[in-house]
């Protein structure tokens, strides 16, 4: 199939922007406006096939480990805390635990935007890696943790190095895939973050059997977890690309595809072929933090990620007070996130192929909510232990699609970059709520915690519902709907 390396030399002042549901577009490439005097070349679907696979085979396996390692050890404290952590500190009364969480995401939170400009500009290959080591080493020394405010000191550090971790992925998954191609890979790695839950799980509970002189077996998680990932994080920088430019698994050939079919992608919103030459610019800025829409989808995310944050810190001492003893609540968080890994591929897979991201929010923000009124209409510990099955499968799914929602609609680089930074720095101030959701006064039954997470996932349904209205109301040029 024919198609030309230039299109016209137009350059949109303002990309195509809005929040739409996707317009079915082929997967193979579509011809763009040419002029005559534009270069040919050949690009059939079999080399634009090859192209996606190699990307595939040689990003998406690290992106998972390093989402899948980033939320072990920023989680693994709820396992520790069953273990002895919150005894050994003297933190086991009022709210001195929460706070140690929430203080994770002060930094975090602030981070987002700055960060996402350092991706490209530092180079993802190096940056994103750099990040991993700097978190896995800050984690593995809270093992050595003796004091609250020593915990408070390394809960900071933790999260501002891990801060700019997701969103970062997520910008650079869409330098590298296409939008009918971007919400199945962003299911791909974020799944891991469920089945970090079920690893977690088992794997502290090995760790936590440990004894040594000194030591009251809740260190070792983060002494051996900390390790792992810095020894990942070090492995990484060796073989993850910056760019497709930079790609050395693909062929000059296939470079120059893996580029022009994202410039085809683009439809003429970037005002550069090759994402390597675009600059920053505080236009593209603006653009991202004006518009209404990535306000929107952030509020959405808000309402998502409340649940997820409140599931995976509490989840263990949620099992705990359902009756079961310290081991065999870690042993049963693992088949409700392995419930959750399931439903991200298939729900992100099933959004990609019918191209629709809206109706898969509201599925899954229901399925969510069913969970929850299982957990407080009863007490009867099997009931409630299915519950958490139901909350894990509709809330995971729920934040792949709406992050991929807002980089599909935002073009160019820095455009994207900005808006996906403002949209999780403000998803993220869900965590303040959601760890002080689950206090020790509250137990067994958590009833005021269960409340909280029914009552905002029906938030998301709300604004998802405004979302569709709106959309229905025009088209954009870019072939979005």
């Amino acid at each position: 199939m024919a198609i030309t390396t230039e299109a016209p030399e137009k350059i949109f002042n303002t990309p195509n922007f809005e929040m739409r549901e996707e317009k079915t577009v082929p997967a193979e490439l579509e011809s763009a406006n040419t002029s005559p005097a534009d270069e040919e070349i050949q690009i059939t679907r079999e080399i634009d096939r090859l192209v996606t696979k190699k990307i595939d085979r040689n990003v998406v396996p690290w992106l998972f480990g390093l989402w899948l390692l980033a939320f072990i050890d920023r989680s693994n404290i709820g396992n520790a805390k069953i273990d002895g952590l919150a005894a050994d500190l003297g933190i086991l009364k009022g709210t001195k635990f929460n706070i140690a969480l929430a203080i994770f995401y002060v930094p975090y939170i602030c981070v987002d935007i700055p960060s996402n400009w350092l991706v490209k500009r530092v180079g993802a290959g190096y940056y994103l890696p750099i990040l991993m080591i700097s978190w896995g080493f800050i984690s593995l020394c809270i093992g050595w943790v003796t004091t609250w405010e020593g915990l408070l000191i390394a809960r900071f550090f933790l999260g501002l190095m891990e801060g700019g971790l997701l969103g970062g992925m997520i910008i650079y998954l869409a330098m590298f895939y296409r939008r009918h191609e971007l919400m199945r890979r962003i299911g791909l790695f974020y799944c891991a973050a469920p089945l970090s839950g079920a690893f977690g799980g088992l794997l502290a509970t090995g760790l936590s059997e440990i004894k040594a002189p000194g030591y009251n077996g809740w260190p070792f998680i983060f002494f051996v977890e900390g390790a792992i990932t810095v020894i990942f994080g070090i492995i990484t920088i060796f073989f993850l690309p910056h760019t497709p430019s930079h790609s050395k698994f693909l062929t000059e050939e296939e470079r120059y595809v893996a580029i022009h079919r994202m410039k085809l992608d683009y439809r003429g919103a970037s005002p550069v072929a090759n994402i390597d030459n675009e600059k920053f610019s505080w236009h593209w800025v603006k653009l991202a933090v004006f518009n209404w829409n990535t306000w929107l989808l952030s509020l959405n995310f808000f309402a998502v990620i409340t649940p997820i944050y409140s599931f995976s810190l509490f989840l263990p001492t949620i099992i705990t007070a359902l009756g079961y003893t310290r081991v065999n609540a870690n042993l049963l968080t693992a088949p409700p996130n392995m419930a959750a890994f399931l439903s991200v591929i298939l729900v992100t897979s099933l959004s990609d192929h019918f191209k629709r991201r809206g109706i898969f929010m509201l599925i899954c923000s229901s399925i969510a909510i069913i969970g929850y009124v299982m957990l407080i209409a009863t007490s009867k510990p099997h009931i409630q232990y299915g519950g958490t099955f139901f909350v894990a499968a509709g809330s995971f799914a729920c934040p792949p699609i709406v992050m991929g929602w807002l980089a599909n609609n935002t073009s160019p680089h820095y455009v994207r970059a900005s808006a996906s930074g403002l949209q999780i720095g403000i998803a993220n101030i869900a965590a303040f709520i959601a760890t002080f959701t689950y206090i020790a006064a509250d137990a067994p039954r958590y009833l005021t915690g269960h409340a909280i997470n029914l009552g905002i996932p029906f938030e998301g349904l709300g604004i998802v519902a405004t979302k569709e209205q709106l959309s229905s109301a025009s088209v954009l040029q870019a072939g979005l709907r």
